[in-house]
């Protein structure tokens, strides 16, 4: 493998939210290959390159953060993650719309846009309601499906620049829609900035992003990986939108990705009352300690614990005879895989529903993702589910393993056995 020297050895620069220096480890999770740089056959025979996979924690605001190795350009404009492929969230993103349409009185005279807006699985709900939608997503290979259904798609990254340029077209949101996105962009002053400016002067925004708390209290070391530059608490979230002018006045917890929260902001003097969520929300962080330094540390024992948990599965297994497939080419299971060291010695193939990613094999691992049929073929005994986020869903798709035996088990926060 290669592995890329910058800053290898040094300690992280600055803060990408306040500017403090950061020295603080919060995990170090080694080196890996970008976790959606999946691989062709013939690039088997050339080197990956790694990148330090090593989050800090700000000791001023909080905020827990990777470094940049990589652009945006270089991991979103051609993309395979396509968020129609899992069923679980479509349902979810048809109910949000329903929701906030209903709550914030959206017609044919307003305007939603959503940042990131992937293949257009979330506008499309809009659209059948005659609510004028926008999208805005880096990845042309996703905004083409997107637009082959008839949605608006803008190819950008959002930021300032992208937010002037709506301005300009006199295009302002009502909704300013941001699933799992915040989390993606390095400039992350820029991204926030951007959103004030495009949102109009009663508009609301949403922002879901895995819960930092979760992460922490389940071990799920697995969503860090290269393309998620940042880790939100609500503490920290609220600290963000007011420093560029803005407030949170409501906030849910959702079950997707493991744990994840909605913030719904608006600007600072805007008429949208504050819910108790947010004195909730706030006061549950800081009986977790999140407004404090120490309960950041200790996190990187719990992950070596769940490393050596599940070699000893796999090995146990392997010793035994046992055959071990994955389900899921997820990049949160490239991060547990590349971490553990876990490659086709332990597990046989991985399948995926994406047939984007079929025939490719794993970034670090190289193990060749399969589409799910391939189960039913081989009839293996374990089915490691490494998006374990979706275990209810692959595991409801999939009882037919109970017919010769076959166990599903997941990784996190230990190794169990589910279904």
């Amino acid at each position: 493998m290669a592995v890329s020297a910058t800053r290898m050895n040094l300690k992280a620069s600055a803060c990408r939210f306040c500017g403090n220096p950061l020295s603080r480890t919060f995990v170090d999770l080694g080196a890996s290959p970008p976790s959606n740089s999946y691989l062709r056959g013939s690039d088997l025979q050339r080197s990956e390159l790694y990148h330090p996979l090593h989050a800090y924690v700000c000791e001023s605001c909080r905020l827990v953060q990777l470094e940049e190795f990589e652009s945006p350009e270089q991991i979103f404009s051609d993309y395979a993650y396509f968020s129609s492929y899992s069923q679980s969230w479509l349902k979810h993103a048809a109910a949000y719309c329903a929701s906030v349409s209903a709550r914030f009185g959206l017609s044919s005279h307003s305007q939603v846009i959503e940042i990131a807006s992937n293949d257009g699985y979330l506008l499309k709900n809009f659209v059948r309601n005659d609510i004028r939608v926008l999208g805005v997503e880096p990845a042309a290979n996703v905004a083409k499906v997107a637009m082959e259904m008839g949605i608006p798609t803008m190819i950008a990254f959002f930021g300032r620049e992208t937010a002037k340029r709506l301005v300009g077209d006199g295009v302002k949101a009502d909704l300013l829609v941001a699933n799992n996105v915040m989390a993606h962009v390095p400039n992350l002053n820029d991204f926030v900035g951007g959103m004030k400016m495009v949102l109009a002067p009663q508009g609301v925004i949403t922002v879901e992003f895995p819960h930092l708390l979760n992460l922490i209290e389940q071990v799920q070391f697995d969503t860090i990986y290269h393309e998620h530059f940042s880790y939100f608490s609500f503490l920290t979230a609220e600290a963000v939108f007011a420093a560029h002018g803005m407030r949170l006045f409501d906030v849910e917890k959702l079950s997707t990705h493991g744990g994840s929260l909605r913030i719904y902001g608006c600007h600072a003097e805007a008429d949208h009352a504050a819910t108790e969520n947010v004195d909730a929300m706030i006061r549950e962080e800081r009986a977790a300690g999140l407004d404090d330094i120490s309960a950041y540390n200790g996190f990187g024992e719990k992950v070596r614990a769940v490393k050596r948990n599940l070699l000893q599965f796999l090995i146990d297994a392997k010793n035994e005879g046992k055959t071990v497939v994955g389900y899921g080419a997820a990049a949160k299971g490239n991060t547990l895989l590349n971490y553990c060291g876990i490659g086709p010695e332990f597990i046989d193939y991985v399948v995926d529903a994406n047939p984007h990613k079929q025939g490719l094999y794993l970034p670090g691992s190289r193990i060749h993702i399969c589409a799910p049929a391939r189960i039913e073929e081989t009839k293996p005994d374990y089915v490691l589910i490494l998006p374990w986020n979706l275990a209810d869903e692959i595991v409801a798709a999939n009882d037919g393993i109970a017919g010769w035996g076959g166990r599903f088990v997941v990784p996190i926060p230990e190794v169990r056995f589910v279904g």
